[in-house]
């Protein structure tokens, strides 16, 4: 695993911070929190990212056509520059997220299942994941979020399997701002660390942005939301 991860750094690292072609959990985390659209919901994301010298842009949209189930897709455009000459990285992704068990306060947990492609330069990959979701919220509104999932790589008749987790907690400091902080990672690796912000403009418009670091590289994100 640790040859195919230094063939394609700039796409498993970008992958562990949702910006590539896996969804991302809701802006800025990258641990995802067991929830879903209501029905008939639509949520709309577009944002930058930066992994150590990757860089690009991201668009995601996403429907709940029943309770408790959530669908997105995801593209993404992402420019390595410490390559020579610079790669570029396209990648397409799908998510279906399910929990039956959502609640005001207390427990809510569910599944997330996502499917990404990006090419380099000709070459596929493909990831498959499975992520088991758990948040528990507190009545002052606080919420605490925990990730464990099982991610799948296939490239150029290759396969490989990691174990991914993540615990990352919201907290409120007004009506319209968040404080979030997270920690995450996959098998083989050290984790990643990042802290950052959500505002509300208006009911359902968020802007956000974060800052991390892990496994001798900074990374950053920054984007907008319309849920509606």
């Amino acid at each position: 695993m640790q040859a195919l991860r230094s063939r394609f750094v700039p796409f498993f690292a970008l992958m562990l911070l949702g910006a590539s072609t896996l969804a991302r959990a809701e802006r800025p985390l990258n641990v995802d929190d067991a929830g879903t659209l209501d029905k008939g919901g639509v949520k709309l994301e577009a944002g930058w990212t930066k992994d150590d010298e990757a860089r690009g842009f991201e668009a995601a949209a996403g429907f709940g056509p029943v309770d408790n189930l959530e669908l997105e897709v995801s593209l993404a455009r992402i420019r390595d520059h410490a390559a020579s000459p610079v790669a570029t990285i396209h990648g397409q992704g799908l998510a279906i997220k399910w929990v039956p068990l959502q609640s005001e306060t207390g427990l809510s947990a569910g599944l997330k299942y996502e499917f990404g492609r990006d090419r380099v330069e000709g070459e596929s990959t493909r990831v498959h994941s499975l992520t088991a979701l758990a948040t528990w919220t507190f009545e002052g509104g606080q919420r605490v979020h925990a990730n464990l999932g099982r991610e799948i790589t296939r490239e150029q008749g290759e396969k490989e399997g990691v174990n991914t987790w993540g615990v990352a907690v919201d907290l409120p400091l007004t009506e319209q701002l968040t404080f979030v902080a997270e920690t995450f990672g996959a098998e083989h690796s050290g984790p990643d660390r990042a802290i950052g912000l959500r505002y509300e403009l208006a009911e359902g418009l968020k802007l956000s942005a974060a800052i991390g670091r892990g496994n001798d590289r900074s990374f950053a994100n920054a984007g907008i939301a319309w849920e509606f």
